[in-house]
């Protein structure tokens, strides 16, 4: 793939752009719950997160058969990698999924969904400003302006002080380094699921190929995590439980489509803002877990929403990309 592909002309502009973006996000953070209380349930993460990417492949597999554009999607990719213009690992960004996913089934409920979704923007600010400056994803080079730079240091300032009253309790470290490591990885899966879209022109086949390679990944490690641990006596009969394969179906097409538009960094900083409100006030009214939220993390939370709107202050793109 080239470094800079020629984008072509979208009518959808970018403030509308970031405000899916910022819906996007509120469905990651109700994922984060569902995924979360489900591993609880189970007392099993590597379960609770294979059920959630194989039943979002399984409402993709139907989606295929009645879609004939996103199996034509499939040819296109198929053959961009036998030509070698498409790079084999832009097609694994369904690892950094499946990484996600189990992150949630492991930590989310223990943590409490704000905390959780802090921890994530650390690594998604840093992977979102290196991937935009290194052109992976589909719209190209974007440079580092004062703003975003500036946005993009608030929102590790943020996360540092949201998380630094849990640091003193017996929260474990590894539960918050765990969705540190998955922001990290959601960056990259944007940017690669982008470009597999833009070779294919479905989003559908992109979501489709994601959800293939989380799958996979998630089975053959709750196999391996089986063989130690057991498998859980029963499965919760609560049906919103399973809900969270059908939003992350929904999160991963449309950052597929959306990265193209405003560049990995905007779209990250923007799903966090609606990942941060959404978790706060899941964690408001519904409570996970017998711990207070820390007014730390009410004031980091805040301070990360400063951090987007610093980062997008000064984004002086065209309202099209062109």
């Amino acid at each position: 793939m080239p470094d800079e592909p020629k984008p072509r002309r979208t009518p959808v502009p970018v403030w509308l752009a970031i405000v899916f973006a910022l819906l996007c996000g509120a469905g990651v953070a109700v994922q984060s719950r569902i995924n979360g209380e489900l591993g609880q349930r189970l007392g099993d993460g590597f379960v609770a997160a294979t059920i959630s990417f194989g039943s979002g492949l399984l409402i993709l597999l139907v989606a295929l058969t009645i879609a004939p554009a996103g199996r034509r999607g499939l040819g296109r990719v198929r053959s961009a990698l036998q030509s070698r213009t498409l790079p084999w690992w832009y097609v694994l960004g369904g690892s950094a999924g499946a990484f996600l996913v189990l992150s949630q089934g492991l930590t989310a409920a223990v943590l409490g969904v704000a905390l959780f979704t802090v921890a994530i923007v650390a690594g998604q600010t840093v992977s979102g400003l290196a991937l935009d400056r290194s052109g992976l994803g589909p719209g190209g080079r974007r440079p580092l302006t004062a703003a975003r730079v500036t946005g993009a240091a608030l929102a590790l300032v943020a996360v540092t002080w949201s998380v630094s009253a849990e640091l003193t309790t017996s929260v474990p470290l590894w539960m918050l380094i765990l969705p540190l490591i998955a922001g990290l990885g959601m960056g990259w899966q944007q940017a690669v699921n982008g470009q597999v879209r833009v070779v294919a022109s479905s989003a559908l086949s992109a979501t489709f190929i994601n959800f293939v390679v989380g799958t996979t990944v998630l089975v053959i490690a709750t196999a391996v995590h089986s063989v130690f641990a057991g498998w859980p006596s029963s499965l919760p009969t609560e049906w919103w439980l399973y809900l969270g394969g059908a939003i992350g179906c929904v999160f991963i097409a449309g950052s597929s489509l959306l990265v193209r538009i405003t560049g990995v960094l905007i779209l990250g900083l923007a799903t966090v803002a609606g990942q941060l409100l959404t978790a706060l006030a899941l964690d408001l009214a519904l409570p996970s877990s017998n711990q207070p939220i820390a007014w730390t993390t009410v004031a980091g939370t805040l301070l990360a929403l400063v951090a987007v709107a610093v980062a997008s202050i000064r984004w002086r793109q065209p309202s099209t990309v062109r």
